[in-house]
């Protein structure tokens, strides 16, 4: 009996440890919502929207400790729409996020569909990634600060946290043969957050953005078909020939009790237009330049409730035309405002709108429409829209 006994203590024992050496996590958000738009190609619109303050989205998350500090680490991340039970990111299963890796006390090194460094860095310090959502984002997402563009076939190393310091970093196999840097993405981050204050700086880089399975088209869907972001949005989808699409970008914001006021500048460029052919577009040639500042403030009023505002700016630089005039550029001012209230830690409601105008010469050519992200494109230079939704984490 006593050694029956012993033998189940020690039984226990080991999957009690096995236990604590392995985890795997269940997680996921559905975010649903009614939007008003003024105008959508010269109409009002009523729609349902999900995924709109944060991606709807389940997946699972797991670790094993491998013993020495190093242990295995995986997420399988699905994309989804709630309106209509559809996969989100072009269809892909785990169009979020897959990834497989290993970590120690030095950081952790992960290979798959991930996010790049800006995603990483800087995009949390703008308001769509906060408490505006998606609508809240730049024009078009330009700068990828809102997380439209993930990499695939990623490398990427993410360090441990040096007293508030992180850095980090991805590498983006192209897969062309005989072209080692066709479809290549590789982008470099790092991030200081230490008490009130909160930086963070990245750059990023993608070889013909536009073409197959490229940053801009990483879904695997074509680029001139209806819904694909790059094709759809005025604000840059005439410069789709470009060789490489590049983004500096860098951001701060600072905490004063229940106030934080933030920051965020971005340099985007459109390198090399022409060397792409997609049909549809103006023969561009030279480079296409956006310089994109946001001002944002939130005050968190109860532990329950937020309200929030940002300001954002986007200046399009000229372009030079093989067969017509210049294009000036265009510009977009952006403001927004937005309140969340949390019915528990798990569930809030929210509201947001969103006004833009524009003015100049947009990416096709023509007068410059406002196009507040991902929703449809105004006919003329004003634009606004307005959010109810609720949102609940699992």
């Amino acid at each position: 009996m006593k050694k029956h006994h012993l033998a189940l203590a020690t039984l226990c024992a080991l999957a009690s440890t096995a236990h604590a050496q392995s985890s795997v996590t269940l997680y996921g958000i559905i975010d649903e919502g009614v939007d008003y738009q003024s105008n959508a190609a010269g109409h009002t619109s009523w729609s349902m929207l999900g995924g709109v303050m944060s991606g709807s989205r389940w997946g699972l998350r797991g670790s094993e400790d491998l013993g020495g500090g190093m242990k295995a680490v995986f997420v399988l991340e699905n994309g989804f729409n709630p309106s209509n039970g559809g996969f989100g990111q072009g269809g892909l299963m785990f169009g979020r996020q897959a990834y497989v890796g290993l970590g120690d006390r030095f950081g952790t090194v992960t290979l798959g569909r991930q996010y790049e460094s800006v995603v990483d860095y800087v995009g949390p310090l703008e308001a769509g990634d906060q408490w505006g959502g998606y609508i809240a984002a730049h024009p078009g997402d330009l700068d990828n600060f809102n997380n439209s563009y993930r990499s695939n076939n990623t490398v990427k190393f993410a360090s441990a946290n040096y007293n508030g310091l992180t850095f980090g970093g991805t590498y983006s196999f192209g897969g062309q043969a005989g072209n080692f840097t066709g479809n290549q993405i590789w982008s470099l981050g790092t991030g200081y957050n230490n008490g009130p204050l909160t930086l963070g700086a990245a750059y990023l880089n993608a070889r013909t953005p536009a073409a197959p399975g490229g940053m801009l088209n990483n879904s695997g869907t074509v680029v001139a078909s209806p819904g694909n972001a790059l094709a759809s949005t005025p604000v840059y989808g005439g410069y789709a020939s470009a060789n490489t699409y590049q983004v500096i970008g860098a951001g701060g914001a600072y905490t004063f009790g229940a106030a934080t006021f933030g920051a965020t500048y971005s340099n985007i460029k459109f390198m090399n237009l022409g060397t792409v052919a997609v049909t549809g577009t103006p023969h561009y040639t030279g480079t296409a330049t956006f310089n994109n500042a946001e001002l944002n403030f939130k005050y968190q009023i109860t532990p329950a409730l937020l309200v929030g505002a940002a300001f954002d700016y986007t200046d399009g630089s000229s372009v030079s035309r093989t067969n017509g005039p210049t294009n000036a550029g265009a510009k977009y001012y952006q403001g927004s405002l937005g309140v969340d209230y949390f019915l528990s830690k798990r569930t809030d409601v929210y509201l947001v709108g969103i006004y833009q105008h524009a003015n100049g010469t947009d990416s096709t050519g023509d007068a410059a429409r406002a196009s507040i992200n991902l929703l449809t494109a105004s006919n003329g230079n004003n634009q606004s829209t307005v959010r109810i939704g609720i949102r609940q984490k699992f």
